[in-house]
């Protein structure tokens, strides 16, 4: 198992689409960031912000998930779906035949970089909308304990993604499809739902168990509200949805592309 986490993880760092990816993923993080902050403290005179204070913080500081788990899961996807892309899928099985502890070894590879990810975009997003906050709004917050543990957890959140893009790649092997479903995913299908849901009194918390819902929870923010006006999942089960997502797209995987004949 040693050998072969090692040998994936080399495939990883050796490839220059990771880091172009985080390149992209600080600036848009960066950028989105300076501008949601930007809605909380300039606001015509007389008018209420949509948020304030420390919520205003949390919500600019899990923009990290709510805009930018896209970053993660495409890293993720291309970790798998390269493969099979580029035809090494059969060296790499000729490497390592046991395809359980391929897709294993391929699981655990991307966590270290899933954690730079988080590291790098919650500075990006820190860096674009403290700033303003502290400047013109009623404060950054970096010193409040909440927001330090869910700028952490924000970082736990992004590897989570990388894992359940690597998961989803062994689904859906063909690359321009994986990234095209999580395009869709990620920037309409699950933001519509997850306010559709909040509409309605019944469903309003099964927008919680969705992806980015459970991420969010894990956060203890989201952008879409304050934590108040957002159901949210305990942190501990937060956790549970987002493994068994990954765990469920594994098997799937495993049990499907994996299982297949590869020439």
């Amino acid at each position: 198992m040693r050998a072969a986490l090692l040998a994936e993880y080399r495939k990883l760092v050796t490839t220059r689409i990771w880091w172009l990816l985080l390149v992209v993923m600080v600036c848009y993080l960066a950028f989105v960031a300076a501008a949601v902050s930007s809605t909380f403290v300039f606001v015509p005179d007389g008018a209420e912000p949509p948020l304030a204070g420390v919520d205003a913080a949390r919500a600019t500081y899990s923009l990290v998930n709510g805009v930018g788990y896209v970053f993660p899961l495409v890293i993720g996807s291309l970790a798998m779906t390269t493969e099979f892309r580029h035809r090494t899928i059969t060296q790499s099985l000729l490497v390592e035949p046991d395809r359980t502890r391929f897709l294993l070894a391929k699981l655990l590879s991307v966590l270290p970089i899933g954690l730079v990810a988080g590291v790098v975009g919650q500075l990006a997003t820190v860096a674009g909308g403290a700033p303003l906050l502290a400047i013109k709004g009623d404060g950054s917050f970096l010193g409040d304990g909440e927001v330090v543990t869910g700028l952490l957890l924000g970082v736990v959140v992004v590897a989570l993604w990388a894992v359940i893009g690597v998961a989803f790649g062994s689904i859906l092997s063909n690359q321009v499809a994986a990234i095209v479903v999580i395009l869709a995913f990620t920037q309409f299908v699950e933001p519509i739902v997850r306010i559709g849901l909040g509409q309605v009194d019944a469903l309003a918390g099964a927008a919680a168990y969705l992806p980015g819902g459970a991420a969010d929870s894990l956060i203890g923010a989201s952008f879409l509200g304050s934590a108040g006006a957002v159901d949210l999942l305990p942190r501990w089960a937060a956790v549970l949805v987002l493994v068994g997502y990954a765990a469920v797209f594994a098997v799937i995987g495993r049990l499907t592309t994996l299982r297949r004949d590869i020439g």
